[in-house]
């Protein structure tokens, strides 16, 4: 069990995670519902196309077949409009979803608004919609390897 003192603003472990519509990159409707099934991935990010936010981006599009191998579905949220989404997606060759948030709704009901820009934090959702894992304090650079580790082991448990 991780203990950081941000988790007890997070979401908890072995809760229902909140179910959520947003538009991603292409302006296609997405909820978690849908995914029931699946693992699913749901990181909270700034901004699109700063240094933090595309490293992360970046890492998890060069493992996203290890990924998609493990039937995990990968959400990258932030409050950026659909277009801003699209030109990151294209510059970067990002093989997931992004979703738009601009009301930050989703961003609130999962605890990531900060006080100035949305908290790099994320969630492993897992096929029956419990939250397995939370992530308060994300290392861009090592965030998709730290999932990929999670993942093997929540599935050979």
């Amino acid at each position: 069990m991780q203990s950081y003192s941000h988790m007890k603003d997070m979401l908890k472990i072995e809760t229902l995670a909140p179910n959520f519509k947003l538009l991603d990159q292409n302006g296609e409707e997405h909820s978690l519902s849908e995914y029931r099934g699946f693992h699913v991935l749901v990181y909270f990010y700034p901004k699109d196309d700063t240094p933090g936010c595309t490293k992360e981006a970046c890492v998890i599009r060069d493992m996203y077949n290890d990924f998609k191998s493990n039937d995990v579905k990968v959400f990258g949220i932030s409050s950026d409009s659909v277009e801003s989404h699209k030109r990151f997606e294209e510059k970067y060759k990002l093989p997931f979803t992004l979703l738009s948030d601009p009301d930050k709704e989703v961003i609130k009901k999962y605890r990531a608004d900060g006080a100035i820009s949305t908290k790099r934090i994320s969630y492993l959702i897992g096929p029956d919609g419990v939250i397995e894992k939370v992530y308060p304090k994300v290392d861009p650079a090592h965030h998709g390897i730290e999932i990929l580790k999670d993942i093997t082991e929540l599935k050979n448990k």
